[in-house]
């Protein structure tokens, strides 16, 4: 029996979906109970550089048959493998994102340092044409190395990564996000990148790469590659990945900041949607892992085997470490610091929205286009570094300086450039450095007196602008360190226009201002602050920093959404918002349910099934259960597609429409429904071969079905739906009608039937609401989702 009511609008993009023809059964018929037209939005996102069809991730258990048999046969000691195992597994996500850390940054400080300290002996011998020629080739070199591979090997690579995981965690996923293949990429992708002297940042991708790391352990290994072992199949599921792909975020932050407290937190606040005391225990435990491997390696490098690694770098320097004294008439200028701060982290999301729209029509021309516009942000990223700091006046080097001056090469407060000896270029101080180097040289307390208004204000122009434009291109990048170091410059320069109305340090008004834009533009302030404190290793500054948090997060919270969110909405991910958008309160789940639904007996026949698999790209299917297996038309469950082809791949039919009566654990294992990851063979429906006889053949569905799925009466509000859907982290959520005398099931939701493009397609007089356009802008619901691009 099949009813045909509605399309289901699931997370398949399939080409056959639009091929609804009846089901060949003679016991088929039709239920026309809502509109026979489908939900076509959000299907496919942006992923890295590429667009690729989204799909969703199945995070509610199925308590069928076999899973309640398979859970009363574990004893003990099976249970106590699995927590040992979930602990295990944390214990090496640390020791893999600490070790990828830290040879990330080793290798970044040894080749953009060589690469500084050749250009550097060039200037030095007034070489200037040459050493701009070595200097620019070399950053050419290293950026299109990055682009190249990721453009050609992975486009899941690009960005900074932290959108993807951000959606993994909601619930979307996305073909290729944790992938072995990405994950390579991800790591020797972000050493060249950064090392080019472009203006992005290794944190995001640190938090991907922990991330993939995670993914790839909690897949319970690879039959294909013969890397599996039967106590992995506990993991073959997506909540207990979606459990240490948090943890691996957690941990890509810590070893990028050193700061393990701050992984927790940055989990927690920024990318986490689901969250329990548990994970709590794990992902500290995890982060304290990092911190741990971080300190034994760096602790090896203090012999100097590590080239010019330790000279430099916010992974090496515990900067503003002195004692920090502020007095309540300090407080006001904190405070304009926060407003502006606001105001200018809105104004730094506002425009990447509009440059990403850009480099989206770009790149949609193709791979030349890709590399072209890497090339193009490259020469020009290089040219601003070598020709601004010539705009500055030299300074003669202080008498008291507790460091080389005017330093030569690598780092230093004190660049030499094209100065005369015993002078120093401010300007190139801040330019020819790692952005590592120049957070620490901006952070450094008592230099006050290093650095010129002037070379401030460039440096802060150029900073923030360069780092809009460098974040988009495909290559990995990051925008946590650049927009730490443009709002570092930022409060520099506030702290030089106080002057005297406040006694507080340049260095600390440094560390207030990236406190200041990092709440403004990523609107995360728990985390931001404890990262903060353990980057710079004072306590002290708590007050401050939550202050200056809290004011630029509300000043900015009313111009624009956080700039995570924007990246997103704009790559098209079907993200679902904690909160319900005020036009849902006045629809019910009956009013947004599309057709047509394909609905299964308890005892199907095969041929049904497998017309229904190919010619739809439904990934659940309702059961119910029809005379004389029930007194009347009932809802036993829901079934999953990935379910039904492992039934269909082991052919344990019957001849005639009658229960099974075969014992389900004898002829099933629960591992057989186990999902596979990126790097197992995930069957289709287009691989199974099945004569015409067994076409004929039926199967008996109520062992393999979910008793016990989320169901919604159908006058439920859409908002009450919505929190519910989001809170338990469904996939299906089954709408059951109001009336006895209907059919049992009358509707699906999915993800996308929340989308708000799909909602307002639906009924477009809710978008004309003035609280509505206040609350979505100038978003075309009747577009794609793409479209923007």
């Amino acid at each position: 029996m099949a009813i045909k009511g509605r399309r289901e609008s699931d997370d398949n993009n399939d080409d056959n979906d639009d091929m609804e023809a009846p089901l060949l059964a003679s016991d088929s018929f039709v239920v026309d109970l809502l509109p026979t037209y489908s939900n076509t939005t959000s299907q496919v996102a942006l992923v890295g550089a590429e667009v690729c069809p989204i799909e969703s991730l199945d995070y509610e258990l199925v308590e069928n048959d076999l899973f309640k048999q398979d859970w009363r046969s574990r004893s003990r000691s099976h249970i106590f493998q699995y927590v040992v195992l979930k602990w295990a597994f944390c214990f090496l996500i640390g020791v893999l994102a600490g070790g990828t850390g830290f040879l990330t940054n080793l290798a970044i400080e040894n080749v953009a340092g060589a690469k500084f300290v050749v250009t550097s002996n060039m200037m030095l011998a007034k070489r200037y044409e040459l050493a701009f020629a070595v200097f620019a080739a070399s950053n050419f070199v290293l950026t299109m190395f990055a682009a190249g591979i990721t453009v050609f090997f992975a486009p899941e690579a690009a960005g900074s990564g932290i959108p993807e995981v951000k959606a993994y965690l909601n619930g979307v996923d996305a073909p290729g996000i944790f992938s072995l293949r990405t994950l390579v990429v991800k790591v020797i992708g972000t050493i060249a990148a950064v090392s080019s002297s472009l203006h992005i940042g290794k944190a995001g991708p640190l938090v991907h790469t922990g991330a993939c790391f995670a993914s790839l352990l909690g897949q319970g290994g690879s039959r294909r590659h013969h890397l599996t072992c039967k106590w992995f199949r506990y993991f073959k599921n997506d909540r207990d990945r979606r459990d240490l792909v948090t943890c691996g975020a957690g941990a890509g932050i810590a070893a990028a900041f050193r700061a393990p407290v701050g992984g927790v937190l940055f989990a927690l606040e920024a990318v986490s949607s689901w969250w329990r005391i548990s994970l709590l225990w794990r992902a500290f435990f995890t982060t304290a892992v990092v911190a741990v491997v971080l300190r034994a390696l760096i602790d090896v490098c203090k012999s100097g085997k590590c080239g010019l690694f330790g000279k430099g770098g916010l992974i090496m320097f515990d900067v503003t470490s002195e004692n920090t004294a502020y007095h309540f008439g300090d407080l006001p200028p904190v405070i304009i610091l926060g407003v502006i701060g606001g105001i200018l982290g809105s104004l730094y999301n506002f425009l990447l929205d509009k440059a990403l729209r850009l480099y989206t029509r770009i790149n949609e021309k193709g791979k030349v286009y890709k590399l072209l516009l890497a090339a193009t942000l490259s020469i020009c990223t290089s040219f601003c570094i070598f020709c601004l700091p010539w705009l500055a006046t030299c300074k003669p080097c202080p008498a008291d300086a507790a460091e080389a001056c005017p330093s030569i090469g690598r780092s230093g407060n004190f660049k030499k450039y094209q100065c005369p000896p015993g002078h120093y270029n401010d300007l190139a101080s801040l330019f020819f450095n790692t952005n590592d180097d120049t957070i620490r040289n901006l952070y450094s307390a008592g230099t006050d007196d290093v650095f010129q208004p002037s070379s401030i204000i460039t440096f802060f122009v150029a900073s923030y602008f360069l780092g809009i434009l460098s974040y988009g291109i495909a290559a990995p990048s990051g925008l946590f360190v650049p927009v730490i170091l443009t709002g570092a410059t930022y409060g520099r320069l506030i702290g030089m226009l106080m002057g005297s109305y406040s006694n507080l340090d340049h260095g600390l008004f440094a560390v207030l201002g990236s406190a200041s834009l990092l709440g403004g533009s990523m609107r995360i302030t728990v985390s931001v602050c404890i990262m903060l404190l353990e980057l710079t290793d004072n306590l002290l500054l708590l007050p401050l920093v939550m202050l200056v948090l809290l004011i630029s997060k509300t000043v900015a919270d009313v111009f624009t959404e956080n700039v995570y969110d924007l990246l997103v909405k704009l790559k098209g991910f079907p993200y679902l918002e904690t909160h319900a958008e005020p036009y849902m309160r006045q629809l019910t789940v009956a009013d947004v349910v599309t057709g047509p639904l394909q609905v299964f007996n308890g005892v199907e026949k095969v041929g049904n099934i497998v017309h229904v698999l190919r010619t739809t790209g439904h990934n659940g299917f309702p059961v119910v259960d029809e005379p004389p297996f029930s007194d009347s038309s009932v809802l036993y469950g829901l079934i999953l597609r990935a379910h039904l082809i492992v039934l269909l791949k082991k052919k344990k039919f019957v001849h005639s429409c009658t229960l099974s009566g075969f014992d389900t654990s004898k002829q099933f294992c629960a591992d057989d429904f186990g999902k596979r990851g990126s790097m197992g063979n995930n069957e289709s429906i287009e691989d199974l071969k099945l004569s015409e006889e067994e076409m004929e053949m039926y199967v008996d569905l109520h062992p393999f079905t979910n008793t016990s799925p989320y169901t919604v009466v159908e006058t439920m509000s859409l908002a009450k739906a919505l929190i519910l859907f989001r809170e338990v982290g469904l996939r299906h959520l089954l709408v059951i009608p109001k009336s006895t005398s209907r059919a049992p099931v009358v509707g699906i939701l999915t993800r996308h039937d929340f989308m708000p493009e799909h909602i307002l397609g639906l009924h477009p007089f809710l978008s004309n609401k003035r609280w509505q356009r206040l609350r979505l802008g100038e978003f075309d619901f009747t577009k794609s989702t793409l479209s923007v691009y």
